[in-house]
C-alpha cells in the first residue's frame, strides 16, 4: 500500500497551529508546549530498509523544460556526491542522515530516465496508473531499485492537492518486487498546499512566501515532496520499515517533520533558513553544480529528534 506524503502538517504540529492561534493563547501555548514535549519515535518494524547501491530510475509523465529535468537530477546526484561540507550545509551531508536507519546509508544512483511528452495515458491519472507507468518493463525492478514517476503541472493525480504532494508504494515485475515514488508539480494547481514555503500557504497566517532557490516554485516544492517520499522509501519501503502510526497513513523519516526547515520552525513559519545575497532566495543545502535547495528536516533514529542542516 503506497504511503500519501502531504508536507504541510502532521498531526502534532496541526495541533499545535490551532492551539498556537487560538483566541484563548496564554492557555493553548502551555497545551502546545505539552504536544512538543511528547516524544517523537519511528519504531523499526522488522521489514527489509533499502540500503547500499540504489538505482533511481525517472518516469517523466507530460511536459518538462530541460531546466526542470537537471534541478531534479542535479538534487539526486547530490545526495551521494560525497561532498559534504561544514559550510555551508551540503545535500549529502542531509542524505547521510538515512545512515542511521538500520542497515546503513543508501547510495543513490540515477538511472533511467524516460520521457512522456505525449501524455499517452491522459492528463488525468488514476493511482493504479500511476504504479502501471513505474513497472513498465526496462525500467529495471529488484530491491534495489526505486521508480519515480515525476508528473507535469498540467496532469491531475487522484488525491493531488487534497490529501498528498507524492506518495510511495511498492509493486513487482514478475518476480522482483520494487519500490516507487511519485511527486507532482502543484504551481497551477495547490502551490499554497504543496510547494510552501515557496508560495503563501492555504490555510493559516499569510506570510509572505520565501524565494525558490533555482526560481521555480512549483520544481523547488517537488523537490521538497521528492526528498520527502524518498527518504521515506529507502527506510519503510514495503510498510515494514520505520514509521509511527498506522501502516496506511504513517508518519515517516521527513513526514514526521514535516512543515521544519531551520531552527525555530512552527507551523507556518519554516524556520530560520540561508538567503543568498545575490537574488534572495532561501536555502539550506548546496549541491552538485552549485545548486541550492531547500530541504526539510529528517529524524535522527539517535537522537529521536527532528535533524535540521541550519
Amino acid at each position: 500500500m503506497a504511503a500519501n506524503i502531504n508536507p504541510f502538517f502532521s498531526l502534532v504540529s496541526l495541533f499545535f497551529f490551532l492551539a498556537l492561534f487560538s483566541p484563548c493563547l496564554a492557555t493553548t501555548r502551555k497545551l502546545a508546549a505539552l504536544v512538543q514535549e511528547q516524544p517523537l519515535v519511528l519504531k523499526y518494524h522488522r521489514g527489509p530498509l533499502l540500503k547500499g547501491n540504489v538505482t533511481v530510475n525517472l518516469v517523466w509523465y507530460g511536459k518538462f523544460s530541460p531546466t526542470q529535468r537537471s534541478i531534479i537530477v542535479d538534487f539526486l546526484n547530490s545526495l551521494s556526491s560525497g561532498k559534504v561540507t561544514a559550510s555551508p550545509p551540503s545535500v549529502s551531508s542531509w542524505w547521510q542522515t538515512t545512515g542511521k536507519y538500520k542497515g546503513g546509508l543508501s547510495k543513490v544512483v540515477v538511472g533511467k530516465q524516460v520521457l512522456y511528452d505525449k501524455y499517452s495515458l491522459g492528463k488525468a491519472l488514476k493511482n493504479s496508473q500511476l504504479t502501471a507507468l513505474a513497472s513498465k518493463p526496462g525500467y529495471g525492478a529488484g530491491g534495489k531499485v526505486v521508480n519515480v514517476v515525476l508528473t507535469s503541472a498540467d496532469v491531475a493525480v487522484d488525491g493531488f492537492c487534497m490529501s498528498r504532494c507524492g506518495s510511495h508504494g511498492s509493486g513487482r515485475v514478475k518476480k522482483s518486487r520494487f519500490a516507487y515514488a511519485w511527486v507532482g508539480n502543484s504551481v497551477s494547481q495547490c502551490p499554497g498546499y504543496c510547494a510552501w514555503p515557496f508560495h503563501q500557504p492555504m490555510y493559516g497566517p499569510q506570510t509572505p512566501p520565501l524565494v525558490a532557490p533555482n526560481g521555480d516554485v512549483g520544481v523547488d516544492g517537488m523537490v521538497i515532496n521528492l526528498a520527502t517520499v524518498l527518504a521515506g522509501t529507502v527506510t519503510n519501503p514495503f510498510n515494514n520499515g520505520y514509521f509511527q502510526g498506522p501502516a496506511e497513513a504513517p508518519l515517516e523519516a521527513v513526514s514526521a517533520c514535516t512543515g521544519i526547515f531551520g531552527k525555530g520552525a512552527y507551523p507556518g513559519y519554516p524556520g530560520d533558513v540561508l538567503v543568498d545575497k545575490t537574488t534572495g532566495a532561501s536555502y539550506n543545502a548546496v549541491g552538485v553544480n552549485g545548486r541550492k535547495y531547500l530541504l526539510p528536516a529528517m529524524w535522527d533514529p539517535q537522537t529521536s529528534s527532528c535533524k535540521t542542516l541550519v
